[in-house]
Formats: structure tokens, C-alpha cells, sequence
């Protein structure tokens, strides 16, 4: 049986044992070399050993090869307890009720969420045919999408069954935390959404076009921030509570790209679009506008620190990036239609005509 959040015991953290479940993504990796780091024994799930980084490895972090989806392999993981269950693969009701007949030996669950549950006063979501608009920071208390069962793997599923798993949890335990998080970046990402200038960069290109001015915001959240605020909910007093995740700024797309071309020191002429510019031109991930900003002063007031700014934590992101093969950015759909140098280049041709 865990004692965290026992009065009088200790919070040192030797001998105090993480789970994380999820543990070779983005968020869970971050997580767990955050509490490796602090001197946890950190065990981290997922399917495939050749997954965990061997920078986990040397930190001591332990792989369980474990199916989120089944309860005998969940009984071997959780049966014995912990101190710390951090779930970065709960995405549904029933995801979340596979936690429940553990949770008694647990002494603090956290759940990775997402802003994708905040509607706005259309009820609109950062996953509809039409984005959001909020009229400013995103509280912890916004209202959300009303919780939903359709499959999860789609625009309108996703928010809906975070909804789901969300209060599923919150309602079987006291000491649980559910972290919504943004855009997130960091090493090892799948979708690293800087490639949109980082390869423009790779390309020389002369000048960047940005639509809307460059105005666009979607606040970024890094992996590392992320797992600084789950090792702060670790030893904070025991309580049920839900905190927003994103970093202490939130730049808009021309920040962003500056942040990029300075990082590898490349100089290129900004174009600002203007409203009514052809459709596609100077397209970017964090294009919203208005703005997409979440209030993160609930983690502040709890005791969270930042680990730093996005352009702090985004250089060593891009470092890993240059070392990888650009196939393996190119190769993403996801970026299909953002780099239409052509259009481009007939613009910036038809611009500087007399």
C-alpha cells in the first residue's frame, strides 16, 4: 500500500515508484527522466523495448512490456501499488475504468489530458470544421464538451472521450490530477510541427510568408514543462484537482519562426499576409485567431516552476531533428500543402512587379 500523501511521511524520492503508463511517448518519456532524475524507481509501459530511448535506460528507468487494454497485464503492473500513476493513454471512459480496481494502492493518479475538451460560447473545439473563439485565457473551469463514447480516433470523438475518462477518474479517487495540456513539443516527437519552418530553413529559403501577419497563436506546451508539472503534483498535498499545461509564453507564428531560423541561423525576409491573401499561402500549425491561450496560474499556485520559455526548450527538440533523416518529416502527411514553394515564388514574383 503507497503512504504518499500520509501525514508525516516523508517525500524524499528514494523508494518512491512511478508508473507511468505510456512511458515511450512524447509526454510519458518526459515524465519519466524528470522523476529518474529526482531519484524515483520509475517503471514505464509500453509495447516494444526498442521504444524507451536509451537515455531512460541509463537513468535507471525500467520497461514493462504491458497492453494499456488488458487488466491481467494492468494487475502484474499496478497489483503491488505506487506511490505515482501517471496514465498518458487514457483516452476513453473504459480506458480509465481498467484503473479503477488499483487505484486504492495508488497514491497519486495523474491523467494526461487536452485543451481539445474546451468548447467555446458556439460550443466550437480546436478539432471542429470551424476553430474555436475564445475571448481570452482558458481557465481550468471553461466549460467543456459533454462527455461522449463515439470513436475516440476522430475529429469529433476525441475531446468528447477525454471528457469521459476525465470524470471517471475524479470520481473514483481523491488524489487525482488531470493535466490538459496544448500543442506539445519536444525530443522524439511524432509530429514535430516546427518542420514547417525548420524545413524551410533546411531549404534556404530567402523569405517566409505568413498568413495573418504571423499573428496566429496556438499556445505550445514542452514535454518538459509538462513532466515539471507532474513531479510538482507528486509532492504537493494530496487533493483532486485539474491544471492546465502549456509554457510561461505563448508566441504566435512569427515568433515561432524567428525562433527557428535564429536557432539555426538562418535569415530570411518576413512577409507578413494580409487578410484576403491567397488561400494556403504562409499556413502554419499555430495559426488561430484569435488566439489560443491557456491560464496555467492554477499550476503556478500550487508550486510549479517552468523548466523555461518555448524557444528555452524547443533548441534541443531542433538539435535532435538535425540529426534524424529529413525523410522522416517529409515523409508525414500532415504536412502536405505547407510547402508549395511555387505558389510561393509566383507570389513574391507578382509582388515585386511594378
Amino acid at each position: 500500500m503507497s503512504t504518499a500523501g500520509i501525514p508525516g511521511t516523508p517525500r524524499a524520492a528514494a523508494g518512491r515508484r512511478a508508473v507511468v503508463l505510456g512511458g515511450t511517448g512524447l509526454l510519458g518519456r518526459a515524465v519519466a527522466a524528470r522523476l529518474a532524475r529526482a531519484g524515483w524507481t520509475v517503471d514505464a509501459s509500453g509495447r516494444d523495448a526498442r521504444h524507451l530511448p536509451v537515455g531512460l535506460v541509463r537513468l535507471g528507468v525500467r520497461f514493462k512490456a504491458v497492453d494499456r487494454h488488458d487488466p491481467a497485464a494492468l494487475a502484474t503492473l499496478l497489483g503491488g501499488g505506487a506511490d505515482l500513476l501517471v496514465d498518458a493513454l487514457a483516452y476513453t471512459a473504459a480506458d480509465a475504468r481498467l484503473l479503477l480496481p488499483f487505484l486504492h494502492d495508488v497514491g497519486t493518479t495523474v491523467m494526461l489530458s487536452s485543451k481539445a475538451v474546451y468548447v467555446d460560447a458556439a460550443g466550437r473545439h480546436v478539432n471542429s470544421p470551424v476553430g474555436p473563439s475564445f475571448d481570452g485565457p482558458i481557465t481550468e473551469d471553461h466549460p467543456t464538451l459533454a462527455p461522449g463514447n463515439m470513436p475516440h480516433a476522430s475529429p469529433g470523438g476525441y475531446g468528447p472521450n477525454k471528457v469521459a475518462a476525465e470524470n471517471v477518474l475524479l470520481d473514483a479517487s481523491a488524489d487525482t490530477t488531470i493535466v490538459r495540456a496544448s500543442k506539445v513539443h519536444g525530443v522524439g516527437t511524432a509530429r514535430l510541427r516546427e518542420w514547417v519552418f525548420a524545413g524551410r530553413v533546411l531549404d534556404r529559403r530567402p523569405a517566409v510568408l505568413l498568413a495573418g501577419a504571423g499573428a496566429g497563436t496556438d499556445h505550445p506546451t514542452a514535454a518538459v514543462n509538462t513532466a515539471a508539472l507532474v513531479h510538482c503534483i507528486a509532492d504537493a498535498p494530496a487533493g483532486t484537482r485539474i491544471l492546465n499545461s502549456a509554457d510561461p509564453d505563448a508566441p504566435n507564428g512569427r515568433d515561432i519562426a524567428r525562433t527557428v531560423a535564429a536557432h539555426f541561423g538562418h535569415a530570411w525576409r518576413e512577409v507578413l499576409l494580409p487578410d484576403g491573401a491567397p488561400d494556403g499561402l504562409g499556413d502554419h500549425p499555430w495559426d488561430n485567431r484569435p488566439g489560443i491561450v491557456l491560464d496555467t496560474s492554477a499550476a503556478t499556485a500550487l508550486g510549479y516552476v517552468p523548466v523555461g520559455s518555448y524557444a528555452q526548450t524547443l533548441g534541443t527538440t531542433l538539435d535532435w531533428m538535425a540529426a534524424q533523416p529529413r525523410s522522416l518529416f517529409d515523409a508525414d502527411p500532415y504536412f502536405e500543402g505547407f510547402f508549395d514553394y511555387a505558389a510561393e515564388d509566383r507570389f513574391l514574383a507578382a509582388a515585386a512587379t511594378p
